[in-house]
């Protein structure tokens, strides 16, 4: 199927509840120019260098997430026109997101990545790490961020319980935060779980975004890209 039907069929699959981002790291811009052309506004990238260079290529109302990992070193070339960073694992790195976002005149949405997955190379904070960052003191002083909520990583595995219940485990944390910290921000509102691979088990497991590659754009062709 066409990237235009790939995401006709994904809306008509995942209802008007989950959002839909479009990761399209590696894909080339006439790809993410189809997906636009079939309303597709929503786009996820790895790296600040390429996020960079499709945005300078691409309609200006597409809607950019940052969800690869961010180093503080590169917030500064993306903090003029990201509209969601959904990696922030540390406190300063979300210090650095609201100096550039308070020097563009911006508040940014930002989404904190938990670490629920049985492996060592993905990044995030610790459910009691993001508590500390929570109640800490320059947290409540970082005017030019807006925490909309969390991002998680499953373990990359084929055992599906697994994943079920990594995933009710970020679902169980996101409820419980929302009750302790965001009990009356209505914008407290997302929960980014779910891949190509495991987009239908997060969904069952209370996801409202997921994070779609492949199964839009089909098996990922590599371009060599310079490092974020």
């Amino acid at each position: 199927m066409s990237i235009a039907d790939n995401i006709k069929s994904l809306k008509k699959e995942t209802g008007s509840g989950v959002t839909l981002l479009a990761v399209s790291k590696t894909k080339p811009a006439a790809d993410l120019q189809e997906a636009y052309d079939a309303g597709q506004r929503l786009f996820g990238e790895n790296t600040v260098q390429e996020m960079v260079e499709k945005y300078e290529q691409l309609p200006k109302d597409i809607e950019w997430h940052l969800i690869g990992h961010l180093q503080t070193n590169k917030v500064k070339y993306i903090a003029p026109f990201v509209s969601m960073i959904q990696s922030v694992d540390s406190l300063k790195l979300l210090h650095e997101i609201n100096k550039h976002a308070e020097k563009t005149g911006r508040i940014i949405d930002c989404l904190l990545q938990i670490y629920i997955a049985d492996e060592e190379t993905k990044y995030g904070l610790g459910f009691d790490e993001a508590i500390e960052l929570l109640r800490s003191d320059e947290f409540a002083t970082l005017n030019n961020v807006h925490i909309r909520g969390l991002m998680g990583i499953a373990t990359n595995t084929d055992n599906e319980k697994q994943i079920r219940d990594e995933y009710y485990e970020l679902k169980t944390f996101f409820d419980g935060i929302k009750q302790s910290y965001f009990r009356k921000i209505d914008t407290f509102d997302t929960l980014s779980m779910g891949m190509s691979s495991d987009y239908k088990l997060a969904i069952e497991q209370g996801s409202n975004m997921v994070r779609v590659g492949s199964t839009i754009f089909g098996n990922r062709v590599i371009k060599h890209w310079k490092n974020n």
